[in-house]
C-alpha cells in the first residue's frame, strides 16, 4: 500500500499518565487505521505530575510491540501536527456525554482548520468509563494502588 493510500490517524494527549482507557482506545483505532500516531503534546493550561521525558518513555514502552502504532512528540496545534504527518483523522475517546460535548466543539474547529481532517470518536470500554488521568494522578499522589489502571509497559515509569 502506498504512503498516500494509508489511512493515518493521530491520537493526541498529554498522557499524564497514560491509562488503560487510552490504551484501549488506541488498540481499537489500530483495527480501523493503517497507522495510529500517538502524539504526546503539551497543554499550556495543565500542571503535570510527570515530566515530558517520563510520559514519552511510558507511552513508548506501552506500544513498543504494536506494529501499527508510532509515538511522537509535538508542540502547537494538533491539527498542524496532523497535516505535517499526513494524517487524515484524529481519534478521540469518549467516556461520557460530557466528553462528547467538549470533544465535539474541538472537532468542529479542527474540521474548519484542518480542511478535510476528520475526528473519529470511539467509545471507551465500560470498565474504563470512570477512569481519567486526573483521577489517576490523585491516586498516585496519595499512595493508592494505581497499577490496574496503567498499561503494564508504562508501570516502571510511574
Amino acid at each position: 500500500m502506498s504512503e498516500m493510500a494509508k489511512r493515518k490517524a493521530v491520537f493526541p494527549g498529554s498522557f499524564d499518565p497514560i491509562t488503560m482507557g487510552h490504551y484501549s482506545i488506541i488498540c481499537k483505532a489500530t483495527e480501523l487505521f493503517d497507522e495510529v500516531i500517538v502524539a504526546l503534546g503539551t497543554n499550556s493550561s495543565k500542571k503535570y505530575l510527570f515530566d515530558e521525558e517520563t510520559r514519552l518513555k511510558a507511552v513508548q514502552a506501552t506500544f513498543q510491540n504494536i506494529e501499527k502504532v508510532r509515538v511522537e512528540e509535538f508542540d502547537g496545534l494538533t491539527i498542524d501536527f496532523c497535516k505535517a504527518q499526513g494524517a487524515q483523522f484524529i481519534v478521540r475517546g469518549l467516556r461520557s456525554p460530557a466528553d462528547f460535548e467538549f470533544e465535539r466543539n474541538i472537532a468542529l474547529m479542527n474540521r474548519v482548520l484542518g480542511h478535510g481532517i476528520e475526528t473519529v470518536f470511539l467509545l471507551s470500554d465500560v470498565e474504563h468509563s470512570g477512569l481519567s488521568s486526573t483521577i489517576l494522578r490523585e491516586i498516585i499522589r496519595n499512595g493508592g494502588d494505581y497499577k490496574q489502571f496503567i498499561p503494564q509497559g508504562a508501570q516502571s515509569f510511574i
